[in-house]
């Protein structure tokens, strides 16, 4: 499948940026070194530098390539109705149960409202008897409460229990696949905290009938429910920055696009016949079934001729996020692991050049954090071991030279990273002003305050962040397997007794480099303060950002006009909470008829 001209021509753009700032930043990293003599450490500097700066200038070049208008008329809105049979796919393992039915119970009002005919499929990998109670308990009060107004003429509900778990999500999905998926043209994949709108799934359905070689269409889900200061932040970061960045990933991959493993469309016989996963030879984390199924199933499809789409401007997409910072961490070690994994996958035969590098994106992404770690240790080293300053270097001189204090350039290079990291968004925000997208975020100056908070506290969090990744990359490479446990959803305020029992080691490294930089390179210790600070400061962070805010902290559009499917899980989740169904005995479910 070869790119179109418009999709090599913003690859182009941005592999130059991005090349052009990592040789930039390494040149001056070695312009500054070879002053007072190179050395091993100053080797290893500079190849650090150009690594983790190509990173960074790739993320920036996403968001600047996204900003570029559009160079055609979009096409026109598909309108009607579907004769497509569908399917919406809702796995799931040790959620709550009450919250995910009534998620259904929502998507479900939604697409009888749309007049759409589609069926919605519970698959549960849920292993523990009571547990397996609770979730038919709540399923037998979805199926009496979405019937009980005798408008459920559109499609059927089903649950069943998967007594053999091979293969976790991935695993379950293909599964229904292979014994019911004969019975359906699409398959919607959700998750089990995803909310979609009826309009949204018939949009998807019928871009999927306009075009026979999609083999599958990937929405930008807009998070709801925030509710600490964390949480509203990155769903601030998610709902004003992330369509900017996804239009510039849509750009770069063009028909290799990405899948993220839910609020998707896949096209069933593209699925069928391309996405079998394999098991991996070895034991994990390296080894055994794939982690990470979702990107690996996209470079199957385009592999086999498929056009894999994302599109952020499909409305209606929605899913949760984590509330806290250690939250956020014990996800992210989950993906670390799945995207390390991937290196096994690089030179897999066949695959489109793009989807290998999407690989190398995803492990890179992890590994970054590690090259920063060793980055600053190496900074440290260097100027521990540098070698005594000769102030008369010539034979006879009358007066000293003295060494430059570099000061020149690691200035240069400090004011071009945090470029790299807040240009983009500064662009964004302009963006906003100019088109009057800032209306949706509260007007400019509460969008303004948004933005520089979320840059502020982003930047707070990094240093605690780098020290979880690096963590999670060490403990991979090391063969510890973290295994791939339940989303631990609703996780919300945390005190500082509890940060501090989960950070207390990022408090001891960062008081122990800071006092180690004091007493052997008190040079460097300004330069260092924004690092080690932060994981001194690291309990207090996390507990803080955990406390629940108002909506007045970064403002989003759904602050302002409730979407009616978010506005219905609320209800019927509060309903259902105020009056729990009793517990059920299990009874064995069948798969949708094939």
């Amino acid at each position: 499948m070869s790119p179109d001209t418009t999709t090599v021509v913003a690859r182009g753009l941005a592999i130059s940026f991005a090349l052009i700032a990592a040789f930039g930043a390494c040149l001056l990293v070695i312009d500054a070194d070879r002053q007072n003599g190179f050395q091993i450490w100053d080797i290893l500097r500079a190849a650090l530098i150009l690594l983790t700066t190509c990173w960074l200038a790739w993320g920036a070049a996403l968001g600047l390539m996204g900003l570029y208008p559009k160079g055609r008329k979009s096409a026109a809105p598909l309108e009607g109705r579907s004769s497509s049979k569908t399917v919406v796919l809702v796995p799931i393992c040790n959620e709550d149960p009450i919250a995910t039915f009534a998620r259904i119970a929502a998507m479900d009002a939604s697409i009888r409202d749309m007049g759409l005919n589609l069926d919605i499929a519970v698959l549960s990998d849920t292993r523990a008897p009571e547990k397996q109670a609770a979730e038919h308990s709540a399923f037998r009060r979805l199926m009496a409460e979405t019937h009980a107004d005798g408008r459920h003429n559109a499609g059927q509900i089903f649950y069943r229990n998967r007594e053999d778990n091979r293969g976790r999500k991935a695993g379950n999905v293909e599964d229904f696949i292979v014994k019911s998926g004969g019975a359906y043209d699409y398959a919607v994949t959700l998750d089990a905290d995803s909310l979609m709108t009826g309009a949204a799934l018939n949009t998807m359905i019928l871009r999927m009938d306009a075009d026979e070689r999609l083999g599958l269409l990937q929405t930008l889900p807009k998070i709801t429910g925030a509710q600490s200061f964390f949480a509203r932040a990155m769903q601030f970061a998610a709902a004003f920055h992330g369509p900017i960045f996804t239009k510039g990933l849509e750009r770069m991959q063009g028909s290799v696009g990405p899948y993220w493993g839910h609020n998707a469309i896949i096209r069933i016989t593209a699925f069928a016949q391309s996405c079998r996963l394999p098991e991996l030879e070895g034991k994990a984390p390296f080894g055994g079934h794939i982690l990470s199924h979702d990107y690996v199933e996209a470079a199957l499809l385009a592999r086999n001729g498929w056009r894999v789409v994302a599109d952020h401007s499909i409305d209606g997409s929605y899913e949760e996020g984590p509330e806290n910072v250690l939250a956020y961490a014990k996800r992210d070690r989950r993906w670390c692991q799945g995207n390390l994994q991937h290196s096994r996958l690089v030179f897999a035969p066949g695959l489109a050049n793009w989807s290998r590098l999407v690989f190398v994106q995803g492990i890179t992404a992890y590994l970054v954090s590690l090259f920063w770690a060793v980055f600053l240790v190496t900074t440290v080293a260097g100027a521990i071991f540098a070698p005594e300053p000769n102030y008369f270097p010539e034979p006879n001189q009358l007066f000293p030279v003295f060494p430059s204090d570099r000061s020149r350039e690691i200035f240069a290079l400090a004011l071009g990273i945090i470029g790299l990291l807040i240009l983009p968004k500064v662009a964004i925000y302009l963006n906003a002003l100019k088109t009057n997208r800032s209306r949706d975020f509260g007007g400019n100056a509460r969008a303004l305050l948004s933005v520089l908070a979320e840059i502020l506290l982003t930047s707070l969090l990094a240093p605690i962040m780098l020290a979880y990744q690096t963590r999670a990359v060490i403990q991979v490479l090391s063969r510890q397997d973290g295994g791939w446990p339940a989303n631990a959803r609703g996780e919300g305020r945390l005190t500082f007794a509890q940060a501090a029992r989960s950070s207390l080691w990022i408090v001891l490294i960062g008081a122990l480099s800071l006092i180690a930089i004091w007493y052997l390179a008190p040079n460097l210790m300004i330069w260092l303060l924004p690092v080690t600070v932060p994981m001194i400061c690291a309990p207090a962070l996390i507990s803080w950002s955990s406390q629940p805010t108002s909506a007045r902290h970064f403002t989003v559009p759904e602050d302002m006009t409730l979407p009616p499917v978010v506005r219905d899980f609320r209800e019927i989740h509060a309903k259902w909470c105020a009056t729990p169904p009793a517990p059920q005995p299990v009874e064995k479910a069948t798969h949708a008829p094939a």
